[in-house]
Parts: structure tokens; sequence; C-alpha cells
């Protein structure tokens, strides 16, 4: 446009001032604005105007690049810390917007509010039960919940933190794992707490725990009183169909309160509520508005909206609501009348509340078209949480039905591309208004239908047979990006007779946008869609058997929503290979809740785990592991590759890892009838477990001190603990209620033996409980004493039984005495010092029943049978009785002791010994539990071992199983399932042996003592044979089983393996080696003893295997090994020498020179030199070296300790040239150690069940792995080593690395809590000449001489 003058001339002034103000905004904003000079002419806008085409490309160029560039800078200008909270404040503003527009139009409801306000008032100094709301939908629940929160401190009388969140309306309210993560950040920021930590997010179950601790320490703090309100619990994914609400307290402390409100009706959450809180009162119902109200509520949504009705109009609306109290009713009564124009007469409104639905579709059918209204509202309510408008038009646009009714009177404007106009979409929003939710999710602002009764009508009217099929085909298309980045798809229009191939111009959907951004709505709804729409096929190859789908999912949302894909898709297909994976992931968890997730550990996790089913199970198990090791031929950080399954597979026993925000594990008990598992703790929480959900249902908090006893009866509902408090509990484990607390007045005298032991009594409602001495009587009805017994505080009791058939209580007491007293009066009925022991103390004891005996177990090793006629010495066994455990049917006892556990058969006179063999752990034993038919024995031990016994195979072994890494001192059986925890791990472990006799594929080797030897290649595995040590198995990886066996005649001590002469050395207690050649197993070479029968401690072999070193307490061997015929000659020794140090040996290694590098248990090393007799002493390590290893050029040598202390030695400066740690909330100590082929790496074994790679170049830890299993020792390849483990498997691996520098990525990321430091000798060096004191600290986080103090190379991460 231009001005003109009258005369029809340019206005040259005009023209003037135009181009100044453009010159002067140019100048100001240069950054900003860019000029475009366009030569005039008539056909200007003619799109053939080359010209023109020329200008708009590079005016969009431009406008591309500068959004860009204005997007970026805005994003790093943000405030990084304020941005790890933006989506909790974003939640917060999203409820409190929710609830000002809901309350504007609030009505009536005073005198409810009121009697509220003073039921609040009367519980805020009390503990009490939560409120729940509850009335018919519509009926103005979330109202009145809004005006709760907003008058919240006038009704309470002061101040107040509250906290809304009205349930479904946003994605982190519509499940309980982000509904509580949410509400226990706003909590702490409120109350100045420290914030959830990183490990408490990581598991469900422990951000439950601190949801309930965080009340409890409100509570404490005596400050502004807590509200919750959680409004609409019907739209709470995790409690609509759900048997238990797992995270809800039953009892809110004081200053705590606890709101909710739920729909009366068929949904069926108010009758799960009303199963949790028992309490009557705790239920409010809220009725309909009264006639006036209802007219009240009318005139302000007119008043809201500038609208007013005629007369007429307003005599039709209220006689078409009579009586209507129903505010939901009356706001769809509203929106159709305020459609109503002065001169029409509108049709008569509908009477309830789905009619009125009904005609709400039909009037948007006929002013959009019944096609266009059905598609658009079937795609919002399909979606799993709901469409942003531009994805909703992308799916339009790929709707060829609609785009075909749209272009049924015109043709589309463009040949190239074709979209759904976007002008139809405004026209129908704003006719939807009200009925249309903007919800936030993951960033984005999406579309839902508000109202729960359209959601319904929607699914009636237009999702019903194949439509909703259709529906979900067209989204999952959009989803997974089908039709986007220029992909043209075929349609034919009404007016075109041919089809026609075009662009949809659709967004493209990528999993990841950057590096570190996922496309979150593609993870979240495509599974759903195709799972819909029955492309079952391509769910499993595009989702379920994808890597890049597997492991964006678990980076961006966390395990538990990986999980949850698998639980929303396995049980609508038929594929076993969907569970193998699924249990996979399953097993994952302790490593992702050590380091966190990460891309590489998920790779590692899955590959090694269901690497044995890939030939199988080829169509998803082989074509994820043929994906993962893909991806780590392409990996760009040193990494250790897996060639073969090493990790327990799926299909195995354990079925779950589970843990919780206490201390270690003192008490377990199983409900079996409702599945449910109590565990007590060393802080005196205890937590009911739901073991089919595994999620915890109840956090009980009354004891103050550890919990040593729990019973459970009344068909797994009720449970009774005791507790180092005194204090006995009896609990309700459905609600979680807590019926009452017995104090039992137990004596405070540490010197005082205490036992805690309890009896329930279900046919005359008594408990029993004994605790140091007394035992007290109690009635479980009504919590008052039956009795008390006082014993003589110089002779305490030990051990007490409740012998029901003879209606006894029996004690046995320190020095032997045996009291008998009635179990109803607990009067005294006689007393008898034993006759079958003498000068033993009772360890431990447990009662037979049917035969109305206690069996009692004594420090020297007896086992007596006592009862009212008498005692009987059973059996003597050579140790100390430590556990004495009865079957469930009291046929069979066992007996631990020492290492090992003997077992008994019931018989007329008591019991007699069951097997002449004795089930031997190499550790002590600690705890047994008998299988469900009697044909199992599971027994645990110290070194954190669990064995699965066959009792009707006479004691064979079946499995190995490790525990939690912890003394296994509790095991639990339910049913099939056991349960094994231990007092020093807040973790523990369920086992289903059910299938127990069962081959596993693939068969571990059963080893237990750490004493493994590989050869060829890693096809055989020697180990001592189970229940015979003096021979030695030897293990068929291939097969899977045992191929011979050697006899030794003796105990084994260690194994060494020569690979290229194919020896076999075996050292034995008695001192001999016997060397087996592994090509003729028959022929056998001795070397004998230096001293007669002392016992060989470890062996070493050179790198060439042309020399042996044998170590005994304090004395070395040197052997030359010599090639022969048929087989090598050994001769010496060629040296001897003695060690002269009160210390034994720990470990040695030999090098081809005749150099012997020792160690002693007290962590002395030594470099000796045979040649010239002579002994070096290296600097000490600060305890017990446990391995050292000689590099393959014999320069280096590397030593690890029990502190988890490597040092690398330059041998020819006999001196360190490194010290290495590493140290974690888990780390034990190094175990074992070995040079790479070419080195440059080591590689070390720790007994926290992870393998290490460091540089030898500069001392940089490089990777970090976390195995599960304790290796044994370390064999190196030609690109990676072979370790044999703890769990029976053969890790075999390959390292790669880039570099022998640094690494680019940070090892200990991810890790919770770790630390690695690399000391350099010469930088000391170089400090000292420069005369600089010496701070080994200090010194210890700078690395050395050629790197800065850069986080790659030192990392703290707490």
């Amino acid at each position: 446009m231009v001005d003109r003058l009258a005369d029809g001339c340019l206005d040259a002034d005009a023209q003037n001032l135009l181009s100044s103000l453009k010159s002067h905004i140019t100048d100001m904003h240069p950054g900003v604005l860019k000029t475009h000079r366009l030569p005039w002419s008539r056909d200007l806008v003619n799109p053939k105007n080359k010209t023109h085409a020329c200008y708009l490309k590079e005016l969009g160029e431009q406008f591309v690049v500068r959004a860009n560039h204005q997007v970026l800078t805005r994003l790093r200008e943000l405030d990084t810390a304020g941005q790890e909270l933006a989506w909790l404040y974003q939640e917060i503003r999203h409820h409190l917007w929710q609830s000002s527009e809901v309350i504007q139009t609030f009505c009536g409801r005073q005198e409810l509010l009121a009697r509220l306000g003073q039921q609040l008032r009367h519980d805020d100094s009390k503990q009490h039960t939560p409120l729940v709301l509850f009335g018919p939908p519509g009926i103005g629940k979330t109202a009145l919940m809004c005006k709760l929160a907003e008058q919240m401190p006038r009704l309470l009388g002061h101040k107040t933190v509250t906290v809304l969140r009205l349930l479904g309306t946003s994605q982190m309210s519509s499940d309980a794992r982000g509904l509580l993560k949410s509400i226990c950040f706003q909590v702490c920021l409120a109350y100045g707490l420290p914030l959830p930590p990183a490990q408490v997010l990581d598991a469900h179950t422990r951000v439950v725990q601190f949801f309930h601790t965080l009340l409890h320490t409100v509570s404490c703090r005596n400050f502004e009183s807590l509200v919750l309100l959680l409004d609409a619990m019907d739209d709470l994914d995790s409690v609509r169909h759900a048997r238990r609400v797992p995270w809800l307290p039953l009892n809110c402390p004081p200053r705590v309160h606890l709101i909710l409100s739920a729909c009366s009706g068929a949904l069926g959450v108010l009758d799960t509520l009303q199963r949790v809180l028992l309490d009557p009162e705790a239920y409010w119902e809220v009725k309909p508005l009264s006639g006036n109200q209802g007219q009240q509520m009318i005139q302000l949504l007119l008043a809201a909206a500038r609208r007013t009705l005629s007369p007429v109009h307003t005599d039709l609306l209220w006689a078409s609501l009579p009586e209507c109290g129903n505010p939901g009713r009356l706001r769809l009564a509203f929106e159709e009348a305020r459609k109503w124009a002065s001169f029409t007469v509108p049709v008569p409104l509908a009477t309830t509340a789905e009619e009125a639905t009904h005609q709400l579709c039909t009037r948007l059918e006929q002013t959009h078209g019944q096609l266009l209204v059905a598609h658009v509202l079937g795609y919002i309510v399909s979606s799993r949480h709901g469409l942003s408008e531009a994805e909703l038009k992308d799916v339009l646009s790929l709707d060829d039905e609609v785009l075909q009714d749209v272009y049924r009177d015109w043709t589309p404007p463009s040949k190239e591309l074709l979209r759904f106009p976007p002008l139809l979409w405004v026209r129908l929003r704003r006719d939807l208004g009200y009925y249309l939710a903007r919800r936030p999710v993951d960033g984005f602002t999406l579309l839902a239908i508000a109202h729960r009764q359209l959601v319904e009508v929607v699914r009636e009217r237009y999702l019903s047979g194949s439509e909703r099929a259709k529906r979900h085909g067209v989204l999952a298309d959009f989803f997974s990006g089908t039709w986007s980045q220029g992909t043209k798809k075929l349609i034919t229009l009404p007016l075109v007779g041919k089809p026609l191939n075009l662009d949809r111009k659709v967004a493209p959907q990528p999993l990841w946008f950057s590096h570190t951004v996922a496309n979150l709505r593609k993870l979240k709804e495509l599974p759903y869609h195709l799972l819909h729409s029955g492309r079952l096929e391509e769910l499993k190859q595009e989702v379920l058997g994808s890597m890049s789908w597997i492991s964006c999912r678990g980076i961006s949302g966390g395990i538990e929503d990986l999980l949850d894909d698998f639980d929303l898709c396995a049980p609508h297909l038929d594929s076993p290979e969907v569970g193998l994976v699924r249990e996979a992931l399953q097993l994952c968890r302790p490593a992702v809740e050590l380091r966190g997730m990460e891309r590489s550990l998920l790779y590692t996790e899955l590959l090694a785990r269901l690497h044995f089913f890939a030939t199988s199970h080829p169509a998803l198990v082989g074509q994820l592991c043929q994906q993962a090791q893909s991806w780590f031929q392409l990996c760009a950080h040193p990494v250790l590759v897996p060639l073969g399954g090493f990790l327990q597979p799926p299909g195995g026993p354990l079925r779950a890892t589970l843990s919780g925000c206490h201390k270690g594990i003192t008490a377990m008990a199983w409900g079996v009838e409702e599945k449910l598992l109590v565990i007590g703790t060393q802080d005196g929480i205890m937590a009911v477990w739901d073991m089919e959900e595994q999620h915890v249902i109840h956090m009980l908090t009354g004891h103050t001190g550890e919990v040593r006893c729990v019973k459970i009866f009344a068909k797994g509902t009720l449970a009774n603990s005791a507790s180092k408090d005194y204090t006995l509990h009896l609990w309700n484990l459905l609600s979680g209620q807590e019926k009452f607390t017995i104090w039992d007045g137990g004596s405070k005298n540490p010197a005082e033996p205490q036992i805690w032991n309890l009896h329930v009594d279900e046919a005359h409602k008594v408990v029993y409980s004994a605790s140091g001495s007394k035992i007290n009587a109690w009635n479980l009805e009504t919590a008052e004493p039956v009795f008390h017994i006082l014993g003589d505080a110089s002779d305490p009791w030990m051990c007490m039984a409740v012998l029901a058939s003879q209606a006894t209580l029996l004690t046995v007491s320190r020095d032997g005495v045996v009291s008998l007293w009635s179990s109803a009066t607990g009067k005294l009925q006689g007393k008898q010092h034993m006759s079958s022991i003498k000068e033993e103390t009772p360890t431990c004891a447990v009662s037979v029943q049917k035969q109305g005996k206690l069996v009692t177990g004594f420090s020297n090793g007896s086992i007596s049978l006592v009862s009212s006629k008498g005692d009987r010495l059973l059996e003597k066994l050579p140790d100390a009785v430590r556990f004495l455990v009865v079957s469930e049917d009291e046929s069979l006892l066992a007996a631990g002791f020492g290492r090992s556990v003997r077992i008994f058969l019931a018989d007329s006179r008591g019991f007699r010994r069951f097997m002449a063999m004795d089930l031997e752990h190499e550790d002590m034993v600690e705890t047994a539990v008998f299988g469900t038919e009697n044909n199992l024995i599971i027994t645990g031990s110290l070194d954190a071992l669990i064995q699965v016994w066959s009792l009707s195979e006479q004691g064979t072994l079946l499995d190995i199983l490790e525990g939690v890494g912890a003394p296994v001192s509790l095991l639990a059986r339910g049913g099939a399932l056991v349960a094994s925890a231990s007092p020093q791990s807040s973790s523990f472990k369920v086992w289903d042996l059910s299938d127990a006799h069962r081959s596993r594929v693939p068969a571990p080797f059963l080893d237990r003592t750490g004493l493994t030897a590989v050869s060829h290649n890693g096809s055989y595995v020697y180990f001592p044979k189970i229940g015979d040590k003096n021979k030695v198995t030897i293990w068929d990886l291939a097969e899977g089983e045992e191929q011979d066996s050697l006899d030794t005649s003796s105990e084994i001590r260690c194994l060494e393996v020569a690979e290229q002469r194919k020896l076999l050395f075996t050292g034995l207690v008695s001192g001999v080696v016997l060397v087996f050649p592994l090509n003729s197993r028959q022929d056998v070479i001795c070397i004998p003893p230096p001293e007669a029968r002392k016992a060989i401690n470890c062996m070493s072999l050179s790198k060439c295997e042309d020399r042996l070193a044998i170590a005994y307490d304090n004395i070395v061997l040197v052997l030359d090994i010599t090639s022969g015929d048929p087989c090598p000659v050994i001769d010496g020794p060629r040296y001897t020498f003695y060690t002269q140090l009160p210390e034994t040996l720990s470990s040695v290694a030999i090098l081809t020179d005749y150099r012997v590098v020792y160690s002693m248990t007290n962590g002395d090393l030594f470099l000796y030199e045979c040649a010239t007799s002579k002994a070096f002493p290296l600097e000490t390590h600060r305890s017990r070296v446990a391995c050292v290893e000689v590099s393959h050029k014999e320069q280096l040598v590397v030593s690890g300790s029990e502190d988890a202390l490597l040092c690398l030695w330059d041998l020819q400066a006999r001196k360190w040239k490194f010290e290495m740690s590493y140290t974690s909330s888990y780390c034990r100590g190094v175990q074992c150690a070995c040079f790479s082929k070419d080195d440059k790496y080591v590689y070390v074994g720790l007994k926290d069940r992870s393998i290490l790679v460091w540089s030898v170049l500069d001392g940089t830890l490089l990777t970090v792995q976390f195995v599960h299993a304790v290796v044994n020792r370390i064999i190196p390849t030609t690109s990676g080593f072979i370790a044999p483990t703890r769990h029976g498997y053969l890790i075999r691996e390959n390292f790669q690395c880039l570099s022998a520098k640094a690494s680019p990525q940070d090892p200990l990321k991810n890790f919770k809590k770790a630390m690695w430091m690399v000391k350099s000798r010469q930088r000391e060096e170089l400090v000292a000449a420069a005369g600089a004191p010496q701070d080994l600290e200090s010194e210890s986080a700078q690395g050395n001489e050629t790197k800065s103090n850069k986080c790659s190379q030192v990392c703290l991460i707490v």
C-alpha cells in the first residue's frame, strides 16, 4: 500500500516519513531486524514470480534461524538451579489455577464447611484418621475441596501449609509415584527440610516410606499444621483397580491432616477406601444443593460469562431443572442455555446428565458435522494422556476419512501437501469450551475431556466396534512417525478422480530430540496405541524388542516406567519372550539402584542375561542381543563388552530384590493367606509387603527399638511383634491399624541374657511373651494381663515354649533348670535339673507340639529333648548348636552347628538321624527352613550364600543362591516362596523354589569355595567337589554338567592351571602339590612338602609357565617347569627360602628370572631375588594383601588389599608408581586382579561384586561394571578377560577403549555415592624436590603430573 494525494500522485512526504521510521527501527535493533528489498511489480504476489519465491525462501530461512537462536539463547540464560524444580512449580501453579477457576462459582455448603472446620480443629492436637468426602459424580466435591484449600487457615484458626492436588488433571497427579514425589518436594520446601535424595526417588517403595516419615517429621516440628487435599481419588491410576492403597496413611499424626474425595457408585474406589479406613466417622457425604442454591449458582455462571437470559428462557431453564441440586448437571444446563439467542425458542433441556451430554454431542454434530466431531473427540479420548493442539491437527491431517469429508466440495490449495484446515478445529474448540481441559504433561499443554460423563458418552457414540481400533491406528501412525520427514501418503479425494500421493507435513517422531532430551510423548503414547490398534507384531518389534526404545524409555523415565510398559502389554501378548525380557529388566534393579539408569549398564545387563536364550528365542530375544552387540561396537567411551551370558538369567529362582528406607532386617514372617510378608527392622519400623504386587502396603511405626520377633495369625490378618523397647504390639495387617500396645516390662540389665520369644494361642486368645527373666501372658482381645511369672535373675531363662497339648509352659534356665508352669494360670507345677546335660549353656530351642517336647541345643554341641516327664540326650554334635528348626508337620528337625546342618527324622522316641552325611557350607551356618513338601531344605550362612538341598535325594545340593551381600541370618518361607534377609542390609530377596528340582538352562557350576581354575580358553572349570573336598570337579561349561572328577586324597587349598602346558596344579592341606596333565588325567606328578603336614597357602605360575612358586605359612619353594614327552617335567625345588616373619604368607607371584613378590597377612610386601638371596621390602599396605599379579612383560606388579587400595609397582625401581583407590558405600576390598595381555590395563575384581578397569599409563579409572557376584579370579585374553563368579557363571568380556588416556566419560557419573583417587609417585617426588610439604591427602586429589585436577580424574558423588 502507498499513500497518494487527491490528484493521484504519490505523497512524497508520507513516503519519506515511512522510510525514516523504517531506518530508525533498523538502526535501533540491528541484530534483530534484517531488511529485504523487492522491486515493485504488478504480479509481485504471483507464486510463479521468481523474485517473490526467492524472497519468501530467504524470509523463511531467516525466521527459522533467528527463532532457533533466540530459543537457545534463552535456555542458556535460565537459572539451572531454578530449572531443577521447574516441574514442581509448574505442578503447583496448575492446581492453584484450576482451583481459582472452580471456586469462582462456588455457593452454599457453609454448614458443611463449618462442621469440617470443627472436626479439623478437634483432630489437630491428636492422632486421627484421614477424612473422605464422597458423593455421586458432579455433586460438587472438587469445588468443595478447592474452597477448603482457600479457607483452611480460617477453618483451623491458625497458619497452615496447604497442599492441593486435583488428581488426574496433570501427569504427576495421575499416578501414585508422581503424586507422592511432588507432595514430598513441596512439603520439604515449605518446612525447610532436606529434599528426597536420589536413592529414595529411584524406587516407589522408598518414596512411600519417605512420605510416611515426612508426615511424622512435620508433626514433631510443632510448626504450622500441614493439610493435604487430594481430590478425585477415582482418577488416580494406581487406585482405580487396586485392592489396596499402599501409600495412604491410615492414621495422621497431630498437626497433619489428609482429606480425600471419591465418587460413590460403581467405580469401586470408595469401596477400596472403606476396606482400608474402617472408622465410619471418617466419611462425609456431600449432598445436593438446595433449589435456591442451584439458582444462585446459575446466576453466578451467567455473571461470569457476562450473559443474561430473557424471562421466557429463564422459565424454560428452571422448568427443565426442577429442584436440581447437582452442580455438574447445572453446569451442563448453563452451557446449553448460554448458546440460546433471545429471538429463538430453544429445545427443552435434558432431564439427566447423560441425556444432556448426548444433547451436547448432537448440537456439535449439527454445527460441525458428525464425522469431524466423532473423530476429534475420539482421538482425544483414545489418547493415553491427552493431545496437544499441534498433535491433534497433525493426527487429523493423517485421517483420510476426515480429509475426504473436508475436501468433499473443494480441492486442496496445494498440489504437493495436504493438511487439515486449522480453522475448522478452532471453531470446534470454541464450541467445546468448558468441556476441554488443559493439562501440563512433560512440558506440553495437552487437551483432554474434562468430564467423566462426556468421556463415557464419546466411547459409546464414537468408539464402538472397529472405530476404536481405527482411532488408535491413526494415533500409532502419528507417534511412530510413519508419515513424517516428507514420506507421502496416498489418498483419493471426491473431486479428484485419481489417487494423490501427498506430503501431510506432520511432525517427525525421533526417540531423541537431542543427546539429552527424549521424545517423552512418543515413549508414553506409542505402546498404548499399537496395543489397542491390534498391531501386536509391530509392538513387539518396534517397542518391546527394540534396545533403542528400551534404553530411551529407561533413561528418561526410570526402571519403573519401563516395567509399566511391559506390564501394560504382556497380558495381551502370547509371547514367552516378552516375559523373559520383563523379568530380565526386573533383575536389573540392584545395578540401577547402585549406579543409576545409564545406557551401557542397561545394554550390559540385558545382553548378559538374555544371551543364554538368543538361539532358542531368535525373534525377540535374539534381536535384542544383536542390537546390543551392535551398540557396543559403536560405543565411544571405555566399556566392557559381554561376549556371552554371565548374569543370572530370567526364569531362575530369584523373583525380586526389594529394599526400603530403614536399617537392617531383624525379623520376618509370612501371612500366606493374604500373600503378605512382614519385616521388622533395627530402627523399630515394620513394613508390610504385598508380595503379589511387590510393594509396601503399610509402614507400622509403633516400636522405638529393634524388632526381635513377629508372629502372624488369624489367617494372615493379624500380627504380634516384640521389640527391644520391651513393648508388644498387635497389628491389623489388612488395615495397618494398631489394635493395642503392651508394656512388657523386660529387664534393662545389659549383663542379663535377653531372649525374645512369642507364642500365640488362638484357641484361648492368649499371647505369651518371654524376655530376660520374665514371662507374661496377655489377653489378645482386651490386652489385659492373664499372669506374670518372675524368674531368678541369677539363673535367667534361656528358652521358653508353650506346649498347648499339655496346657504347659516350659522353661530352661542357663544352669539347666527345667520349670513347668500352667499355661492357663501361670502356677508352678514342677522344677528339676536336666539329667542329660552337664556344664553346658542352652543356645537355642524349638518346640515340637505333637510330641509335647522342647528340643534344646547347647553350647558344647548337645541336643536334648525336654518334656514334662524329663529329658533325654538326642545327639552330641562336634560344635555349639547355632539354631534348631522343625518342618511344618514336625516330621523333620534341622540342627545347625559350625559350618554344617544335620537332619533328623521324627520317630516314636523323638527323633533319629535322617542322613549319614551333614550338609556343609564354607562358612558358619546361620539359619535354615524346610520346603513345602519336606523334600527341600534351604540353609543360609555367614558368607552370604544360600544353599538348596534335596532331602528326597539324600542331601544332593541343587542350587547355590547369593543373598544380599551380607550374612544370611533370616530365612522365611511362605508357600513356594522363600525370603532371605540380614541385619546388615535393608534389602531382602524373594525366591521361588517350586521348581528347584528342575535343571536350569544353562546350568551354573556349583562352586562355594572360590577356588576355581579355568582351562581351554574357558571351556572347562575346576573346583573342589561339593561334599568331598578331596576331589576336583571338572565342569564342562558348554554341556553344563560335570565331565569328570580327580581324586587328590587330601583337602584342596588352591588350584592353578598352566594353559599352554596343559597342567592342573592342586595345592593340598597336606602340603603336597599334585599335578594332573589335562590331556592324560591318569598320570599324576607329586611335589612333596618341605615339612610334614604343612598346608599350602597359595601358588603362582610365571607368565611363561616355566616357573612355579609354592607358598606355605613362612616358606616359599621355587620350581622349574620344562618341556618333556609325553608331559612337561617339573624340577626342583630350585630355590627354597623362609620369610622369617611372625605373620603368614597371603599371596605370591613368581617371575621368570627367579624373583618372587610375596605379601604377608599384615600388609607387608617384599621382593625376593632368589639368585642373590636378598629380600627388598616394599612399602606396606594398610591391610591384608589379597592378591599380587605380575605384568606379562614382568616389569610391573600390581597388589590389591582388603581396604580397596591398588598399588602399581615398578620392579626395577622397587617403588610404587600409582596408588589407586576406589571407595563406595558397598566397597569391601579387592578380591583379584590381573594385567591385560598388552599390559595397558589392570582388571580388578572387588568384593562388592564389581569389576574395575584402570589405566596403567596414568592410573585413571576407565570403567566400573557391577556383575552381581564376587569374581573369584580374572584371566586375561587377547582383547579382554574371562572370570568365574560365585554365581557359577563364566564372565567372558572384551574391553573396548579408543585410547589408554583418561576416559572422556566419567565412569562414576551416575553412581549414588562413590569416589576414586589416584596418587602418583612422580608427582610426589616433584613436590618434594620443590621443597613443598607433602600432604598425602591433598596429593591424592591432584592426580599425576600430566593432568590437572579435573572432574574426570577425581570424582566424588554424594
